[in-house]
């Protein structure tokens, strides 16, 4: 077993997986909802970079920004569907995980009328190829991976520091009552951050689906590992997902290698169990603050 090769791999895993599991932990603690939908944003986002690929260009920055902007109005969609309507009513975090659940059920199925079962491939928008980086190499694709999943990162959490909306947003997250009550408008609030989530999860479609696939349900497993490492890192913590989505990459990766990429959900479920008999919390959460 080559270990860089399974650094390599499993840092580009955990920034993919990354990505979906900070957007999860940001919605969770900001409007108090568990957007089951993420999977479907995930697989909306990666028809939009592969339609732009077929139709405007296969340049790699056309397809990028076409699966984000793609996941954003996807993630603007399901707040408008999942949270505007619920979130003054009885029971907001039962009701909107319903109603996300329904959103990604129902929209898998019109994915799959309006592009059949067929798989559909992304070009490779790093090229073809690998660079040496001293002992390793490291194909084009994993760079690509880890420096645009970083750069957007960078991005959202400098927006979220430095502009009103960033910081509204994080008002939300630290006091969702106390927002409201000085004036932080929760709707348009909310639909903020929906679509930077949704960007989130549209770059984390594109960067997947061009080494895999895309296919109408093709957001259910990425979903599931997101889920995977915010509960791990402490469901509402952006802090713990990093962390565990590193700790998950790597599993993923050794299970990979050594044992088949068949055993891998279940080696990451041990590992959540394991992590969450430890630290009930997860590794930085804030579980035990969830709201009422």
């Amino acid at each position: 077993m080559d270990p860089y090769y399974l650094l390599l791999t499993a840092v580009s895993l955990a920034s993919i997986y990354g990505l979906l599991a900070i957007g999860i932990s940001i919605i969770w603690s900001s409007l108090g909802m568990i957007n089951l939908a993420q999977g479907f944003t995930f697989t909306v986002a990666g028809y939009g970079a592969w339609l732009a690929a077929q139709n405007i260009s296969t340049n790699g920055f056309v397809v990028v920004a076409s699966g984000v902007m793609t996941g954003a109005l996807a993630g603007a969609l399901t707040g408008l569907l999942a949270f505007i309507p619920l979130y003054d009513k009885p029971n907001f975090p039962l009701r909107s995980l319903i109603a996300t659940l329904a959103i990604s059920l129902m929209g898998g199925q019109c994915l799959l009328w309006l592009f059949t079962p067929r798989v559909k491939a992304l070009p490779k928008i790093f090229g073809v190829g690998s660079i040496h980086i001293g002992p390793a190499t490291a194909s084009y694709d994993k760079i690509g991976a880890i420096v645009c999943s970083a750069i957007l990162l960078l991005l959202t959490l400098g927006w979220m520091k430095g502009s009103r909306r960033g910081l509204e947003i994080r008002a939300m997250m630290q006091n969702p009552e106390g927002a409201a009550l000085v004036g932080v408008g929760l709707r348009s609030t909310a639909m903020a951050v929906m679509m930077v989530t949704g960007a989130m999860a549209g770059l984390a479609s594109v960067l997947l689906s061009q080494t895999y696939f895309i296919s109408p349900f093709a957001g259910t497993t990425p979903l599931v590992k997101g889920m995977v490492v915010a509960l791990a890192g402490g469901l509402g913590s952006v802090a713990g997902a990093l962390i565990a989505a590193v700790l998950i990459g790597f599993v993923e990766a050794f299970t990979a290698v050594e044992l088949g990429g068949q055993y891998v959900l279940i080696t990451q479920f041990l590992f959540i169990i394991a992590v969450l008999l430890v630290r009930p919390r997860g590794i930085a959460g804030m579980i035990e603050h969830s709201r009422e």
